[in-house]
């Protein structure tokens, strides 16, 4: 074997000594691959030529290994890249392609390679050819990988008919790409075909956009191709097929009528155009499509008479040529003039019930009587009163009223008939119709004639309903109209008779469909005609038909009419009728019928019997009005028994009425018995109210209290007044907070606080300190003291002025230093007995303070006064 070895060396490779192991391994196993690529990775360095000699050896040993011809595949692609594509190298090459797919046909990764490879080559015939047999080659699922290669190779050919015929052959393995082969019709000029396959895209239902579009863009893409295309698209009927659009996408129908038009004008069929255009106007049925064929409309009139213009200036004035250009003028002007006219149409397409559209159509057709007739006529007969949206019965009147303003009654006449039998949904409706047909006789003085209306409106149906009965015609039911009712009532007693009015306001009484308003009406009408038994019957009836508060007019006008009518004549039957009517009467009613009877009291009855009404009347109206009604009720009794008799009526309004309304009430009090020499009196109510007085809110109360202390106190009933107060404003004190803010607001605003000092401070700064704030704080309740009229008179006591003045002072300083060290120390309170020594009265305000922070404060601050 070596021998051998050695002479095939020697022979034909002239090999290097350090490729003899490589080469010893080959002989030894000549079919193992790794082997073969050992070799070859320890020659990637060599020369090309000896690379390739022993891929081939390898290759003749392994011919069905893909791992090698890949590899050498690849390694020959290599080698001649950068070289012209003449080179003679690449036809050996594509040599080695073709040895290769004798083996490797079944393998896509080097069809895929091979055809890029021809593609390269830019030789184009080949190149097809070579897609072709891959494809024959392959099974139909590796087809994927190679056709994307062949369109790309496809599309960027000058000969579009290959590709066009690449595509088809496509499109019956992958129909659902059709897109990407219409965009290539589309840019090579192909339109014809490419509107044949948009058009097969739209009309296949179960098609999946790949590109994510929907049905009707689609169409829309289908419709601008063929309308701006017409003389390229020749294969479909385009006005099929945007007619055919029309019927499935109704909400888009403005963009494909404008479609079709433009394709007949680019045909150059401008009537056809005119056409499309005027029947689009006519059918659409939203604002949006009509805008916009409107508006392209509109600029194809001006865009005729721009070129109509442009070809007469060109060519010189005719006759025939003016006359033509004035007739589009004109169309342009009548279509620019109809627009109102056919947005509204559009309008009524939408809702052929809307009255207010109607009403608007009529307004538009001003001035053209017959246009006008039509109108009505044509609404009157389309809208459906269980459907409209607005008043129907208008329609009619208005109708009606526009024959009556050419004085051609007859015929209004008999549209009120018409519409006294339409069926409308709401008795109201009806009710309006009588009532115009009546005053429209009433506006041509026919009376008697307007009367026989409304009495045939009023008349009992053969079969009767109830008002809001809907299974019923509102012909059944508008015998209980109260507007027809009042209206016949109106004309009654300005053209009928007293008993044919007291009848018709009998029987509306009858069917209950009376108002407050109508019971007082027709006692205010028997009132007229001095019957007045019978006007108060009416009062009677309407009381029996209506509950609080609707009863309340009737009470109100009733109780004054019987006043004025009878006095204190029949003074117990009036009583009855007051009692009767506070009977259940709700509290914000009662006021004023508590006062109507107070007054018939005094006038004509007894004035206990008076006060006891103005008592109950304290007790019977809202809580809002009681201290409104205690004031009348002590006015009319110190009016009537004197003043002293007042005095059981302000004990009762103190204990019933509010704080604030209680407190105005003890004032008055007092004064009261103060005028009357009462003092004693005067100072317990004072002394009661206090109770209820905030001194921080209610100055007022306390200066009155102390100018009344003044006038007619000493010097005990004084500081009685200030103990009272000091106890009450610790009662309204639960809290120190309000204090601590009151004094630490005035502390902060001195030039520094105790815990600004150093703490190497002495004692004696911080008490010098602390009195200057004292000092200060004086000063300001020196100047908030109000200032007495006139000089207290009261004896001295023993101790001087200069004395209770330095006492004062103690107890000022002690309680700021003894407030401001709790507040910034939080010592306990014994510990502050020790470290304050100022005497017997310190502890006495530390003992205060465990009881009482806020009482001690308030004791201390009252004890300049």
């Amino acid at each position: 074997i070596l021998n051998e070895i050695t002479l095939l060396i020697e022979q034909k490779y002239d090999s290097e000594d350090d490729d003899l192991p490589y080469e010893e391994e080959i002989i030894r196993n000549p079919y193992s691959v790794k082997c073969w690529m050992r070799y070859i990775e320890h020659k990637q360095n060599a020369q090309k030529s000896v690379l390739n000699m022993i891929y081939e050896r390898a290759l003749k040993e392994l011919p069905g290994s893909y791992k090698l011809w890949y590899n050498y595949l690849r390694e020959r692609r290599k080698q001649v890249k950068g070289k012209c594509v003449t080179d003679p190298a690449y036809e050996e090459v594509n040599n080695c392609h073709e040895r290769a797919l004798v083996f490797m046909h079944k393998m896509p990764r080097v069809w895929i390679d091979y055809c890029q490879f021809m593609v390269s080559q830019c030789k184009i015939t080949r190149s097809r050819r070579t897609f072709d047999r891959a494809l024959r080659a392959l099974p139909i699922t590796q087809h994927p990988r190679i056709w994307p290669l062949y369109l790309r190779f496809a599309r960027n050919l000058p000969l579009p008919e290959t590709a066009i015929r690449v595509y088809r052959r496509y499109l019956k393995l992958s129909p659902e790409n059709a897109e990407e082969y219409i965009d290539y019709l589309r840019s090579v000029g192909r339109l014809d075909e490419a509107a044949i396959r948009l058009a097969a895209v739209v009309n296949d239902e179960n098609l999946v956009s790949k590109e994510g579009k929907s049905n009707y863009q689609l169409w829309h893409e289908l419709c601008d191709l063929i309308s701006q295309n017409p003389d390229k698209v020749t294969s479909l009927n385009v006005g099929a097929i945007i007619r055919g659009g029309l019927t499935r996408f109704t909400d888009q129908l403005g963009k494909l009528w404008c479609s079709l038009a433009d394709y007949y004008i680019r045909s150059g069929h401008f009537e056809k155009a005119r056409d499309v255009y005027e029947e689009a106007i006519l059918t659409v049925v939203t604002v949006r499509d009509f805008t916009q064929v409107f508006d392209s409309y509109a600029q194809f009139e001006e865009s005729m008479i721009a070129a109509k213009m442009e070809t007469t200036s060109e060519l010189g004035q005719d006759e025939e040529g003016d006359i033509d250009l004035e007739l589009r003028l004109a169309r342009f002007e009548l279509l620019i003039t109809r627009r109102p006219l056919l947005l509204n149409s559009v309008l009524l397409r939408q809702n052929p019930h809307n009255v207010h559209e109607w009403h608007k159509r009529v307004k538009l057709y001003e001035g053209q009587p017959r246009q006008i007739i039509n109108t009505y006529t044509e609404a009157v007969q389309t809208i459906d009163p269980m459907k409209a949206t607005g008043r129907p019965h208008t329609l009619w009147v208005s109708f009606a009223r526009f024959y009556e303003d050419n004085e051609q009654l007859d015929d209004a006449r008999t549209i009120f008939e018409k519409a006294t039998k339409v069926n409308y949904k709401q008795v109201d409706d009806l009710a309006a119709v009588w009532c115009e047909y009546g005053e429209m006789e009433l506006r041509h003085e026919n009376y008697d004639q307007a009367l026989r209306i409304l009495r045939k409106a009023t008349a009992i149906p053969s079969r009767k309903a109830e008002y809001f009965d809907s299974s019923e015609p509102v012909q059944n039911r508008v015998y209980k109209s109260l507007k027809v009712w009042s209206m016949l009532a109106d004309l009654e007693e300005s053209l009928g008779t007293f008993q044919s009015t007291k009848a018709v306001y009998d029987r509306i009484i009858d069917l209950r469909i009376a108002t407050p308003q109508i019971i007082i009406n027709y006692a205010m009408f028997l009132e007229e005609h001095n019957y007045f038994e019978d006007s108060f019957k009416a009062y009677e009836r309407g009381i029996a038909l209506f509950k609080w508060p609707n009863v309340h007019d009737i009470w109100n006008t009733y109780l004054t009419k019987f006043i004025d009518r009878y006095g204190g004549k029949k003074l117990e039957r009036a009583r009855d009728l007051f009692e009767q009517a506070l009977d259940r009467c709700p509290p914000k009613y009662s006021k004023t019928i508590y006062l109507l009877y107070a007054k018939l009291e005094e006038e004509y009855g007894l004035a206990r019997h008076a006060m006891a009404v103005y008592e109950r009347a304290t007790a019977g109206v809202e809580p809002e009005e009681r201290h409104q009604m205690f004031n009348i009720y002590i006015k009319r009794a110190a009016e009537i028994y004197g003043v002293t008799h007042t005095r059981a009526i302000y004990q009762k309004a103190i204990e019933v009425l509010p704080d604030e309304h209680a407190r105005d009430m003890c004032l008055r009090f007092a004064d009261m018995e103060s005028k009357l020499g009462e003092i004693d009196r005067a100072r317990a109510i004072y002394s009661y109210c206090s109770q209820i007085c905030d001194p921080r809110l209610t100055a007022h109360f306390w200066q009155t209290w102390k100018e009344f202390e003044i006038r007619h106190g000493n010097e005990d009933t004084i500081r009685e007044m200030l103990r009272i107060k000091r106890s009450v404003q610790a009662t309204y004190n639960t809290q120190v907070n309000f204090m601590s803010s009151q004094m630490l607001k005035a502390t902060t605003n001195a030039s520094g606080t105790v815990s600004d000092l150093a703490p190497g401070q002495s004692g004696v700064d911080d008490m010098k300190l602390l009195e200057q704030k004292a000092q200060q704080l004086a000063a300001e309740a020196e100047q908030d003291k109000p200032k007495p009229k006139e000089k207290i008179l009261f004896v001295r006591s023993d101790t001087s002025r200069s004395e209770l003045a330095e006492l004062a002072k103690q107890f000022r300083r002690g309680m700021i230093v003894l407030f401001l060290i709790q507040q910034h120390f939080d010592f306990q309170w014994c510990v502050l007995e020790q470290l304050l020594n100022f005497g017997s009265l310190i502890t006495c305000i530390v003992s205060l303070q465990r009881c009482n922070w806020s009482r001690s404060l308030s004791l201390l601050l009252s004890l300049e006064d």
